[in-house]
């Protein structure tokens, strides 16, 4: 008995399965990345400054790569674009009608090529972001919440990237 038990566990141990995405993006000869500025052709000015030093973050802290500031001098580079921004009230207060929450949403075009050979390791031509924000009612107590809520979403964009690179998603 115990050595039909030994031999379902090893079978089922070694039936092939295996955690998906981990396969790197980036080649081995890849030990600097370069993140410039982002091409912007929407109206909301900070957002393209934003992203690209949010991602050079998540590169430092998550990975092997050094991020240099010179697209000539890296091994890849990591181009971007903002294509669309939006925002739009999501919640209303049923008492004076005015929003109580908003919801923005980033569209971009990101592309990380290899310098040397110009193949592109990582290509979403539509990567899409998406961050909720509460603003106040009371318009004495309003708070200009949109920047820290582009903060947010730089953030969560720089760690979806970056996992999207080197998790081969």
């Amino acid at each position: 008995m115990r050595l039909a038990a030994f031999f379902i566990a090893a079978c089922a141990a070694s039936c092939g399965y295996h955690t998906g995405g981990r396969a790197d993006l980036v080649p081995k000869t890849v030990h600097t990345i370069a993140v410039p500025a982002f091409a912007n052709v929407t109206t909301r000015y900070k957002l393209t400054d934003q992203l690209p030093q949010a991602i050079a973050r998540e590169f430092i802290a998550r990975t092997r790569y050094r991020v240099v500031t010179d697209p000539e001098t890296a091994d890849a580079v990591l181009d971007g674009a903002v294509l669309g921004y939006n925002s739009f009230p999501t919640v209303f207060d049923p008492a004076t009608g005015r929003a109580s929450a908003v919801e923005l949403r980033v569209v971009m075009r990101l592309s990380l090529r290899e310098r040397a050979t110009g193949k592109v390791l990582y290509s979403r031509p539509n990567f899409e972001v998406r961050e909720r924000y509460q603003i106040s009612i009371d318009p004495a107590a309003f708070f200009e919440e949109s920047d820290s809520a582009l903060v947010r979403a730089s953030q969560q964009t720089a760690r979806q990237v970056v996992s999207s690179i080197l998790e081969s998603f």
